[in-house]
């Protein structure tokens, strides 16, 4: 009697290896495909392609946000084409070979329309291979022509511009945009700090005593002015009155309380210019 073969079993399997490779590769494919031929460029994004098979690195072409379409041999690059802003210490020598501890952040982006070419010529960790290093060499270049008390006080403010122009102007031709330098904390050894302290403390109480000295300067001219002023105008006052004046003021007056309601006496020719006297209650 023959035996009959199970084709589940024993000779269907090269069927059901077939059917199982066929299933793993559609399965392998599919995900190739959801992963690298469907993605999304979301806000503030743009993206650069690469064509394995056709012509390499597109540098002109820019990819804008939202849903794209590249075939799974193809790569999409892409950008944060926002302001972002970044940290920086370190450590760098005063113009009177000081140790000085700095503390900034620095606003940057990609020109967004340049990504290609950056992409080309730097790649996206474009922050670590040119606008760190940049930040530090200008920042040491520029801080080592200050002393420490004008690092402290005076000139921070022109620091940090300078640091900005020089930084700026070395990234912009990578096809990067410095947005803004900051100096967040310029740190001297606490003896050094404290005695400009102290130095700022004794031009400031100076500063202090020269325009309290200033006003009572100010003070005594106007005083010497004013009486100046009254003298001039006695002066005048004495030279404009002659006796027949004095005496045209005395009769004006007398003749004024002698209308007045309350009661008084006048008697003629009492006094030693001949006025009259009033004699009142």
């Amino acid at each position: 009697m023959t035996q009959q073969r199970n084709p589940n079993v024993i000779g269907g399997s090269p069927k059901i290896f077939r059917i199982a490779a066929i299933g793993f590769a559609l399965l392998i494919l599919s995900m190739v495909l959801t992963r690298t031929t469907f993605l999304t460029i979301e806000p503030g994004q743009k993206g650069v392609l690469f064509k394995r098979f056709g012509g390499g690195l597109k540098m002109d072409k820019i990819y804008d946000q939202g849903f794209h379409v590249v075939a799974p041999w193809n790569k999409m690059f892409i950008y944060d084409v926002r302001i972002n802003e970044a940290l920086e210490q370190m450590k760098v020598l005063s113009k009177n070979g000081l140790d000085i501890n700095v503390e900034l952040s620095f606003r940057y982006n990609p020109v967004f329309d340049r990504i290609g070419y950056l992409h080309n010529q730097v790649g996206v960790d474009y922050l670590g291979r040119i606008l760190k290093p940049e930040i530090r060499s200008a920042t040491r270049e520029v801080i080592g022509k200050y002393s420490e008390e004008e690092l402290y006080s005076t000139k921070r403010e022109a620091i940090q511009d300078e640091i900005f122009q020089r930084t700026r102007d070395a990234v912009s031709e990578k096809n990067l945009v410095i947005d803004a330098v900051l100096i967040r904390e310029i740190e001297l050894p606490e003896q050094i700090k404290q005695r400009i302290e102290e130095k700022l403390g004794a031009e400031q109480e100076a500063l202090r005593y020269d325009y309290l000295l200033d006003q009572e300067r100010k003070e005594a001219e106007r005083k010497v002015i004013e009486a100046q002023a009254k003298a001039d105008a006695n002066r005048i006052l004495n030279q404009s009155l002659t006796s027949n004046i004095l005496r045209d003021k005395g009769i004006e007056a007398t003749l004024q309380l002698a209308n007045s309601p309350n009661s008084k006496v006048v008697i003629v020719g009492g006094g030693e210019e001949g006025l009259p006297l009033i004699l009142g209650n």
